[in-house]
This record gives structure tokens, sequence and C-alpha cells, in this order.
């Protein structure tokens, strides 16, 4: 008979402290790991915009050299698309004004993008160093979220 009551012991499942001990160690990863996870979201939404970007400094570079200078390389002229035609998921358009390249994140919740970055700006600004140009990054996105190429 004792070894039945071992067996029935066993069989008993776990207690309610244990269960509560699994349902709070489960709370605490969650809440350390939601923030992590919605600024990782963030950081690569703004990649998306970063990419735009890098793909206009070409063009910026190139017409900025033919005509010796920034102040009208700018978009929708010398084969620089509209701003409005180079978007992304959570771009909403990117543009050039005197070599300067503004992209601009989507609203936030729009195609899901993060309320962290939406409506914000990501600008490249360029600096004409004798023959070459060098870019400062800038905008109203927070630094945290922009790449580390900024």
């Amino acid at each position: 008979m004792n070894v039945r009551k071992i067996a029935r012991r066993a069989q008993a499942g776990f207690t309610l402290i244990e269960l509560m001990i699994v349902v709070a160690i489960i709370g605490i990863l969650a809440a350390i790991a939601l923030p992590q996870y919605q600024n990782y979201t963030a950081r690569a939404q703004v990649s998306e915009a970063m990419t735009l970007a890098a793909g206009l400094k070409t063009q910026v570079a190139e017409i900025a050299q033919q005509n010796g200078g920034l102040a009208n390389v700018a978009s929708g002229s010398d084969g620089i698309a509209a701003a409005a035609d180079v978007t992304g998921k959570y771009v909403l358009s990117t543009g050039v004004a005197a070599g300067i390249i503004t992209a601009t994140m989507q609203a936030s919740g729009t195609n899901g993008t993060s309320t962290l970055v939406g409506g914000g700006t990501l600008i490249l600004t360029p600096q004409m160093n004798g023959g070459s140009i060098s870019w400062t990054c800038g905008g109203s996105i927070d630094v945290k979220y922009r790449p580390k190429s900024c």
C-alpha cells in the first residue's frame, strides 16, 4: 500500500506555488524582451530609410561634381527621382534639396511603422571637400534608432 500512495503523489502534478513562480518568471522575461524587440523593430525600419538615402548619395555626389556645387541638386532634376517616387514600406518619401537628402518615415501605425520612429526624418547633409563629399547624419529620429553608419 505504501507504494501506491507514493505513485499517486508522483502523478499529482505541479503545486499552485510552482505554477505561480513559472508565470512570474515568464512575466519578468517578457517585461525585458518586449522593449528590446520594439527598439530592434524601430532600428530595422530606419535602416530602410538609410538604404533609400544611400541610393541617392551617389547621384547627388556625381551631379555636385559635374555642376561644381550642391546648390541646384534637387529631386526631379538631373536624373534624380521625385521625392514621392523614392519610397518603401516604412518610408513615405526620400527627397533631395540643395544636395540634402531627407527621408521621411510613414506615420505611426501605417504599414506597421513603429511609434518610436513614425513621422520622423533622417537627414543626410553633404559637405564638399575639394574632390570628395562627406556626409553627416541628422534628423528628428532619435540617435539610438539610426543605423551605426550615421
